[in-house]
């Protein structure tokens, strides 16, 4: 089949076990243009909502998705299983958080160099 022509039905389920954005996507859809929807889509009154696509990381069968594959790039296929949709997970991951995680370990390499003068 042509790349484009296959469509793939996906769900995605969130942190608190919600699912979002059921629908069908063409195999030739880029993983940025999912995650693009799902910002514009986020459903209000959650207590973690992502600001930007960067803060967003797509997991399917085990593996994070990159940002400038499709989904039949990604393997993402549609199943012979019942039901035929897939759940995609969605982790927020804010860049907030990884700056702070960076400054920690700054502050845990301070702390755990030392110098010792034997005299």
């Amino acid at each position: 089949m042509v790349e484009g022509n296959e469509y793939v039905e996906l769900k995605f389920r969130i942190y608190d076990g919600t699912d979002i954005s059921h629908s069908s996507y063409a195999s030739s859809t880029t993983i940025t243009a999912l995650k693009q929807k799902l910002v514009s889509e986020w459903p209000q009154g959650k207590s973690v909502v992502p600001k930007t696509m960067n803060d967003i990381k797509l997991i399917h069968l085990g593996k994070v998705l990159e940002n400038n594959k499709t989904l039949s790039e990604s393997g993402v296929r549609d199943g012979g299983f019942a039901g035929g949709v897939i759940t995609m997970h969605v982790v927020i991951q804010p860049v907030l958080t990884k700056k702070k995680s960076a400054k920690k370990q700054d502050e845990a390499g301070k702390l755990n160099s030392c110098g010792c003068t034997i005299l």
